[in-house]
């Protein structure tokens, strides 16, 4: 499963693929206008600090503006994958888009059916809001599940992305499912590699080389005296 991060913030991105975990970068035009800075540039410096796609998003509503504003930010950055909201505007934008070999990522998609008709218009990849489902009660599990088989069955070559993730055990359910990618903020990026065993095994582990170290200098001080 490739790990997309979920930020326009650069520092973020930086400490992220210093990993060498990171995929991709994921933005919005919210987070991108968190960090107040001139919008081509900053994109254009996420491009530089990730060796992967970044996805950028089209604020236009209607598929004759979606079309030449995804065209605008493919010749920003070339390795742009456009987000473009689920819906009819957005899906003749995509089916405009697939034909010019314009990669894109049918976003704010909730249901299996959404995810068919994104892939039947050649979408890249789909977006799956779980957080979002599991916030008014819908297990996002299942739908994720559903959208997965439905892509399996007719042999689509669309990917998904999951998005709005909000936990690590919500990464874990996505992996067990075999979904492609997931995009999350860094602060669940950062908990992925963390349990609390690990934590004592590492202190425990200092703390009796320490004891070692201490023990060994001790006897060495006193034969050197001797």
């Amino acid at each position: 499963m490739k790990i997309f991060l979920d930020t326009a913030n650069l520092d973020e991105i930086k400490k992220a693929n210093a990993t060498g975990l990171l995929d991709g970068v994921t933005t919005n035009p919210t987070l991108i206008s968190r960090e107040k800075l001139c919008f081509t540039d900053q994109v254009r410096e996420i491009s530089q600090v990730t060796n992967g796609p970044v996805c950028l998003e089209v604020i236009s509503s209607k598929a004759e503006d979606i079309i030449p504003e995804a065209e605008t930010l493919v010749k920003l950055i070339g390795k742009a994958l456009i987000k473009i909201p689920a819906g009819e505007e957005g899906l003749k934008a995509v089916t405009a888009l697939t034909a010019k070999n314009i990669p894109t990522v049918v976003t704010l998609c909730f249901s299996p059916l959404q995810a068919l008709l994104a892939a039947k218009a050649g979408a890249t990849y789909i977006a799956p809001f779980i957080g979002r489902l599991d916030d008014i009660g819908v297990d996002s599990t299942k739908i994720v599940e559903q959208m997965i088989q439905v892509l399996h069955n007719y042999n689509f070559s669309t990917k998904i992305i999951v998005a709005s993730v909000r936990s690590p055990l919500q990464v874990l359910k996505m992996a067990l499912l075999g979904a492609d990618i997931v995009t999350l903020p860094y602060k669940v990026f950062s908990m992925l590699n963390t349990h609390p065993l690990t934590d004592i095994g590492l202190e425990k582990f200092i703390s009796d080389w320490e004891k070692f170290n201490k023990a060994t200098n001790t006897t060495t001080n006193k034969n050197i005296k001797e």
